[in-house]
């Protein structure tokens, strides 16, 4: 044994501390050969360690040091009182070491002449039978790798003394080594005792490990990692960075330094993936801290040179290779915890009720099978190419009105996405997107049933009823695409927003569609904010902190893409202009916000024809259309009494929420079109209701209706009531009663579009004479108005933006003498179009005919003649170029649209499914709010249409959800330490449950005894 060990105990201050460290004095005291002087380090005021009794007896000085000390720090400052050849001992206040611990270190290192390091086993202070870390090893890169942590001892790894490092605390440095091998301050206080393994190799020396010197320890002590995920994941990476400056070729340091920014990015991006977004912010401090820590590393590598005599050869393989770091952080592929939550897509029958949608879709549309692109309505041509899809969701020059710079509408971003779709024409995107409406809502509900049940029947019912909505049908008809774009998202929205609190993968693809489901309905905002304020909130009263992150993120990326539009609105002093439809905006039928218009509102009908049967029977039978929908909501509201009670409240919360919220909109008006106000579109929030009444519903009948006869009966008659609802409009447009139609490539003559087609800043003046002998102006940039050029700026406009351009028009008309055709080339305007409304009156009809023999005699104007869009003329001259941004405007539109990019992109990477997330996903219950007392329904052998298809692994998952609390459909047992997969920790062995046999599982065992999957996952 060395003449002499010197032990270094550093403390922090307070009682706990204080009582801590009396133990750990009390442990050294009794141990069979205890240390020849002990120092205690105190990180902050030494009054409490000094208090404590016996204390000059047991410690030779007490040191006091600021309290943000670090463990290396504070050992250095003890060093000048250790004696030479001294070997050093280095504790905690928090550390016990075990009676034989000192002298079994001691006593390898005189075994072992050329080892200058001996580290013991950590164990947990109070169980010794938990290895906290015993060996650490690091990867290629420098990756530390705990050889065994948060196992149960058993042995197995007693033989292991060879390592590369291990932890700093209860190391043992012989006194002979150099007084350079000292834990490293710049490393700010994590891997020390890995870098103190890395430096021993350098200098020709090793450490070992001694499995039978046990030190009990604290999570919380002065050396262990930081409790907190964000802190402990900066001190890890900063540690790793700063022995990667420190171990490098000193050519290879520039070349690093200069990396570590991209790095960081590069990191940033991983960490999303994997859904880890909680460290992208330290791995950026932690690659500026190591940037600026320079002097540090300089020392750093000045200690390595002063005593390396071996190569880098001999670490390797100590290393941990790319296969074992695998292997070791693998949680095993295919182990879900014995519960597997399968769609059943196909064997469920779900992929042929989408081929029925898909042929019923066909028949209702043949029309469109011939159409090139498709108008009517609010359907306006999509931009030609792609690059001006994405302009105009950029925030800069709008392609409306006169020379307009502000943000797009966050719609744009929708439609562009849209005609990315098919690229060559987006306008025939459009069509696709008409074509494919009924396929892909039935796809949409029925991924959304999945979450509410488990029975095939039930999901397909829900599908269905999704798809022939009777707001749905109406925005087909009469050519809404926003309020379409919406109800298509909407269940994928909820099918992901159910289980946002559960995964960064769930709640980063919930947060774009709930962006993208704004962009197409605005009005929703304040039913969808206050729906995730009461998720948040509930989350939070129920400890689940994590949870409430992750639900807090939704409206992230939505907030970032309506801020500059809320800005420019709001400094217009027009906030209600928020809540406008976007897109085109024409003057359709609606409810009107009188009593009859909310009465028929609150029947589930947007439009006055109550879904065509006004056209289709007359008034007659059209008031009783209602009745159809009655069986859902007679379900909806018994889903409050059933035994999944919190998921009905939830269901009927959000069902109310999009009924008032179709109240108060149809009374808003804050848009307009030719001069006309036009209401907020009421169908979007009867689409939010239809939502909650479908799946409220849809719960009843899994919970409630129990005899598989009868469920099978009421699904029926729901289903029926609501395919008879819908037939008139699946027939509005072969009998030709919709709004749609064949559409133009262009809404201005060809003229114009084929002179812009070279000149994409040609300028229209389009003219339309009101039949309150107003007049309308608009001027159009390109070849033709298009569907993402409409911007709410606009449209929402009570003043005039432009009253110079305002009166040049209206002199036009008039007698006054000016060059007319100059104050519009100027402008850039090339065009002049006279307009006309069908129908127009002739008030309207004589001031067109008093514009065309004004215009007539103008100079500088020459008359193109009448086209299908109007009276147009050209100017004589060629006008002048359009007025571009200034370089401070550019600016601003890239600094807004890198923002919003940076937000955006960072949604899409946590939404990216890994293998983890997938088997993660598949150890849950996709069934959301199901109590664990909830009788499991049997798996039938001949299986009806709407009874439950649940197989041996189904029977499993069915359990894994518990209570749902909140607005949000919410897993009231979701534990923070459950959210995310992670790798596996060795623990005590459990009970071997063996899985149920794959054959038919009686009601009776399934209602009595819960299944062990079911146990597992209520934890």
């Amino acid at each position: 044994m060395p003449s002499r060990v010197h032990a270094i105990v550093v403390a922090r201050t307070g009682d706990s501390a204080a009582a801590q460290l009396s133990e750990t004095l009390d442990a050294l005291r009794a141990q069979t050969t205890p240390p020849d002087a002990v120092t205690v380090v105190v990180l902050g005021s030494g009054a409490q360690v000094r208090a404590i009794d016996g204390i000059g007896h047991s410690v030779e000085a007490i040191i006091e040091a600021r309290a943000t000390t670090t463990f290396a720090e504070a050992v250095a400052l003890a060093q000048p009182r250790v004696a030479s050849g001294s070997s050093v001992w280095m504790l905690t206040h928090d550390s016990r070491p075990r009676r034989k611990a000192l002298q079994l270190l001691a006593g390898s290192l005189e075994r072992s002449p050329s080892a200058a390091l001996a580290a013991p086993k950590l164990v947990r202070y109070d169980d010794d039978r938990e290895i906290v870390s015993m060996g650490v090893s690091m990867s290629r890169f420098g990756r530390a790798v705990e050889l065994a942590a948060d196992e149960l001892d058993q042995g197995q790894h007693d033989a292991a003394e060879d390592v590369l490092g291990a932890d700093v605390r209860g190391m043992l440095i012989r006194g002979a080594a150099p007084v350079v091998l000292r834990p490293d301050p710049g490393l700010g206080g994590a891997d020390e005792g890995l870098d103190l393994g890395v430096r021993a190799r350098l200098g020709g020396a090793r450490i070992v490990l001694v499995p039978k010197a046990r030190i009990g320890v604290r999570p919380d002590g002065v050396a262990a990692l930081p409790q907190r995920e964000a802190a402990r994941t900066w001190a890890i990476r900063r540690a790793q960075l700063h022995r990667r400056l420190a171990y490098a070729p000193a050519f290879a340091v520039p070349l690093h330094w200069l990396s570590l920014l991209p790095l960081a990015l590069w990191r940033s991006i991983v960490h999303l993936i994997g859904k880890r977004p909680g460290a992208v912010a330290p791995e950026w401090g932690a690659a500026l801290a190591a940037m600026l820590a320079v002097p540090a590393v300089a020392r750093s590598r000045r200690a390595i040179r002063s005593f390396r005599t071996a190569s880098w050869a001999g670490i390797a393989p100590l290393r941990v290779t790319r296969t074992q770091l695998r292997h070791r952080l693998d949680d095993g592929h295919g182990s879900e915890r014995g519960a597997v939550s399968e769609l059943h897509f196909f064997s469920g029958g779900g992929a042929w009720a989408v081929l029925a949608a898909l042929v019923v879709s066909i028949a209702a549309f043949f029309p469109l099978l011939a159409w090139p692109s498709i108008g009517g309505g609010e359907l306006l041509p999509m931009q030609q190419a792609v690059a001006d899809l994405w302009n105009d969701a950029a925030w800069g020059l709008r392609d409306l009105g006169p020379g307009i710079i502000g943000p797009a509408d966050p719609f744009a971003a929708v439609l562009a996405v849209l005609g990315t779709l098919w690229p060559g024409s987006p306008s025939f995107a459009v069509v696709l997107l008409w074509l494919g409406a009924l396929p892909l809502a039935v796809l949409g509900g029925w991924f959304a049933a999945t979450r509410i049940t488990d029975r095939a029947g039930l999901r397909i019912l829900g599908g269905v009823l999704w798809a022939l909505a009777p707001t749905f049908l109406a925005a087909l008809v009469q050519g809404r695409p926003a309020a379409v774009l919406l109800h298509l998202l909407l269940p994928w929205l909820f099918h992901s927003a159910a289980v946002a609190h559960r995964s960064w993968g769930a709640a980063g693809a919930a947060s774009l569609l709930a962006a993208a489901s704004l962009a197409c309905a605005p009005s929703l905002a304040p039913a969808v904010v206050a729906l995730w304020g009461l998720a948040v909130m509930a989350m939070l009263a129920a400890g689940r902190v994590r949870g409430a992150v992750r639900v807090f993120w939704l409206l992230i990326p939505a907030a970032a893409l309506f801020a500059p539009l809320v800005y420019w609105q709001l400094r217009h002093g027009d906030p209600w202009a928020l809540l406008a439809d976007p897109g085109a905006v024409a003057p359709l039928a609606q409810a009107a916000s009188d009593a009859a218009g909310r009465l028929l509102i609150a029947q589930g009908f947007p439009s006055p024809d109550r879904g065509g049967w006004e056209w289709l029977l007359g008034g007659s039978f059209a008031p009783f259309a209602f009745l159809l929908l009655l069986p859902v909501a007679v379900l909806a509201l018994t889903s409050a009494l059933s035994p999944r009670w919190r998921a009905g409240f939830a269901l009927l919360a959000t069902t109310m929420a999009g009924l008032v919220t179709s109240m108060i909109a149809v009374g808003v008006q804050v848009s307009f079109a030719q001069g006309e106000a036009v209401a907020i579109w009421p169908g979007t929030g009867l689409s939010f209701a239809w939502l909650g009444a479908v799946g409220a519903a849809l719960v009843t009948l899994d919970t409630v209706v129990a005899v598989p006869a009868f469920r099978s009966a009421a699904a029926l008659v729901t289903g029926v009531g609501v395919l008879v609802c819908a037939v008139p409009g699946l027939l509005a447009v072969n009998l030709g009663e919709a709004q749609i139609r064949n559409g133009a490539k262009s809404t201005l003559p060809a003229l114009v579009a084929a002179h812009a087609s070279d000149d994409a800043d040609s300028g229209t003046l389009v003219m339309t004479p009101l039949d309150d002998g107003s007049l309308a102006t608009q001027v159009v940039w390109g070849p033709s108005a298009t569907l993402s050029a409409q911007s709410t700026m606009l449209t929402t406009a009570t003043r005039v933006r432009d009253d110079s351009l305002a009166a040049d028009a209206v002199d036009l008309l008039s007698a006054r003498d000016f060059d007319a055709a100059a104050a519009l080339t100027d402008r850039g305007i090339g065009f002049v179009l006279l307009s006309s409304l069908p129908g127009q009156s002739d008030q309207a009809r004589r001031m067109s005919e008093t514009a065309i023999t004004a215009i007539d005699q103008r100079a500088g104007f020459v008359k193109a003649g009448d086209t299908p869009n109007g009276m147009l003329w050209q100017t004589a001259t060629t006008p002048a170029e359009r007025a571009q941004p200034s370089h401070a405007q550019n600016a601003l539109g890239n600094l807004i649209g890198l923002g919003q990019l940076i937000v955006v992109l960072a949604a899409v990477l946590l939404s990216i499914p890994t293998r983890a997330s997938r088997r993660a996903a598949r150890a849950r219950s996709r069934v959301v709010g199901r109590s664990l007392d909830e009788p499991i329904a049997p798996r039938r052998a001949d299986g009806d249409a709407v009874a439950t298809y649940t197989d041996a692994h189904d029977t499993g998952a069915q359990g894994s959800d518990a209570q749902n609390s909140g607005a949000q459909v919410a897993d009231a047992r979701d534990g923070d330490a459950a959210d995310d997969a992670r790798p596996a920790q060795s623990g005590p062995p459990a009970r071997e449950r063996q899985p149920e046999p794959a054959g038919v599982v009686s009601p009776t065992a399934a209602t009595a005894t819960p299944h062990p999957a079911a146990e597992e996952n209520s934890r």
